[in-house]
């Protein structure tokens, strides 16, 4: 298999470069919509907190989580709803969007408000979607299946650059370790790398899938630590979801980052991905 190595940094949104090897991206917000109100407080708050800190930003939060659990587990305000506050976050704070797309028909109107178009990672090896979401024409951010290795993750990035858009990102975040627990392999991240710009889920690998029986657990208090690794293996963005008061949200709550957290966390990663190295394997 050829990887292809020489790909360029590009914008995600007007002011927000990925792949650069300057800053790093922080994608972050909630896991899922709650309420409009909430959501314009949690993306104001990123919105301080990283414009003091010169972090480049991109406001994540989905309109549904089409794969929760249980039936019963909460999926967010829907589809149009979902999309209304998302652009209502982006024209009131001037924010770029992320979120995530689940069918192939979403992607059109989705793609009229988020400016990153995100595929979950069970959905990683779907053809037709990610197909779509490359004709969409915005860069398209697809999260490594939990079942995946890592070198696998290069057919996933042809299969976008074959409709002709490079704006191609890979995230990290965790490989099925056993039932209910994630673990992961650091070498994941230089290895994907060679195939496009590299972020690490800090949040989503330290999920136990399942691990509640009607719901996913965590283990939040090991967020920083393998956000910390990373940074100094070398990435080029990082995914946290985040909320003022995790134990509050409906949804991921026990591996996300609270938001008071968020800006010491940042300060130890601006410092240590100063230091990490993203050259090539055999440099």
């Amino acid at each position: 298999m050829a990887a292809k190595t020489d790909w360029n940094g590009f914008a995600v949104a007007p002011g927000v470069e990925i792949g650069t090897g300057q800053a790093f991206v922080l994608f972050a917000g909630p896991c899922s919509i709650e309420s409009k109100e909430n959501t314009l407080r949690i993306a104001q708050e990123l919105k301080s907190i990283t414009s003091d800190m010169g972090v480049p930003f991109v406001f994540k939060a989905s309109y549904d989580k089409a794969n929760r659990t249980s039936i019963s587990g909460y999926r967010g305000l829907g589809f149009k709803a979902g999309l209304d506050v998302l652009g209502e976050v982006k024209a009131t704070l001037d924010l770029p969007i992320l979120t995530d797309v689940h069918e192939v028909n979403q992607i059109e109107e989705v793609a009229k408000v988020a400016d990153v178009i995100q595929i979950p990672a069970f959905l990683c090896r779907q053809t037709d979607l990610l197909i779509a979401a490359g004709e969409c024409g915005r860069p398209v951010k697809i999260k490594k299946g939990q079942f995946m290795a890592p070198q696998d993750m290069y057919h996933a990035v042809e299969k976008v650059r074959s409709t002709g858009n490079d704006n191609v990102i890979l995230t990290e975040r965790g490989a099925s370790f056993g039932y209910n627990n994630l673990t992961v392999d650091m070498r994941s991240l230089p290895i994907m790398r060679q195939y496009a710009p590299v972020v690490f889920d800090a949040t989503h690998s330290v999920q136990l899938p399942g691990g509640m029986g009607g719901s996913s657990g965590g283990q939040a208090e090991f967020v920083a630590y393998l956000a910390r690794a990373a940074a100094a293996v070398g990435v080029d963005g990082f995914f946290m979801e985040t909320h003022f008061d995790p134990s509050l949200s409906k949804s991921d709550g026990p591996n996300m980052v609270p938001l008071s957290h968020m800006p010491h966390l940042l300060n130890q990663l601006i410092s240590i991905h100063k230091l990490g190295y993203t050259g090539g394997l055999n440099d």
